[in-house]
């Protein structure tokens, strides 16, 4: 999975906004170079990323550093929650002390969610509320996204107690990992055994983990390589990518593709011409 960069809206340092369930929408896993903080106002969600499983509730504030693999799942159909990310120049010019290197990403912090108090929620909430209002002034913005970062590192340090967070079980890390960087199909019994567990036992210790099959977790990972692969169309054809991006077949990919986003290959193709020439948003 390539390290992807957030298109920011130019002149800006950074950028907030405001996410509700999409009915029908699957995230895939994604990683960026900017680091990221999420604060969730209402429902429940988890978040899977590298080695550990976190659940999100109201008040919850979760970092995401840079590089670092993440998919949003489990939503229910009331979460919100805010998403702010930071150009790293700006990070690296603000974190200047100890206290806030590890936003740089030079040192990660042990502890990645906490859930915050009502005052300082209802403080950070306050503030990119009246972000969003003046967003085409860029000193202003980024002298408020400057001070919203280091106001969430704050905030995040001065919680009560850490967010529901779980490490996955070494096994799952291994075969969820196996899965994300194969360059060729394994099967159930060779993750197995690399994992270190039996094939039945892996399975239902992967579902009860992730929430997802393995055979569903190893779809999105080749739906997402061949999205990166296929990108404008220009370099590769539909069916050259998704061989390349692991389906044994065009037909097996035409069908997970048109199960997974409910349109098919061909669509993907219009929509991809359309769009030639617009800017992108990873999804969070």
């Amino acid at each position: 999975m390539t390290v992807s960069r957030i298109d920011v809206p130019e002149g800006l340092d950074g950028h907030v906004w405001w996410l509700e369930p999409v009915v029908g929408v699957r995230r895939e896993s994604h990683r960026h170079r900017e680091p990221e903080f999420n604060l969730v106002m209402a429902g429940a969600a988890t978040y899977l990323f590298n080695d550990r499983r976190v659940r999100l509730t109201p008040g919850s504030l979760i970092w995401l550093m840079p590089g670092e693999a993440h998919v949003l799942v489990e939503e229910s159909r009331s979460f919100r929650m805010w998403i702010a990310v930071f150009r790293p120049r700006m990070v690296k010019r603000v974190c200047a002390t100890a206290w806030s290197e590890p936003l740089t990403g030079r040192r990660l912090p042990d502890q990645v969610a906490a859930v915050l108090n009502e005052s300082r929620l209802a403080a950070l909430d306050a503030l990119m509320r009246d972000m969003r209002d003046y967003d085409d002034q860029p000193d202003r913005y980024n002298a408020a996204l400057a001070h919203l970062l280091l106001s969430a590192w704050s905030a995040f340090h001065d919680a009560e107690g850490p967010g529901a967070s779980a490490g996955l079980h070494p096994a799952v890390h291994r075969a969820a990992r196996l899965l994300r960087d194969e360059v060729e199909p394994l099967g159930l019994e060779q993750i197995a055994e690399r994992a270190g567990l039996s094939p039945s036992r892996l399975s239902r210790l992967f579902k009860q983990q992730t929430g997802v099959s393995i055979v569903a977790y190893r779809q999105r990972q080749c739906l997402s390589r061949f999205l990166a692969l296929y990108g404008r169309g220009q370099r590769l054809n539909i069916t050259e990518a998704a061989l390349r991006a692991g389906f044994g077949s065009y037909s097996h990919f035409h069908r997970v593709f048109t199960e997974h986003f409910g349109y098919g290959p061909a669509e993907h193709r219009r929509r991809v011409r359309q769009a030639a020439g617009s800017k992108d948003i990873l999804p969070p």
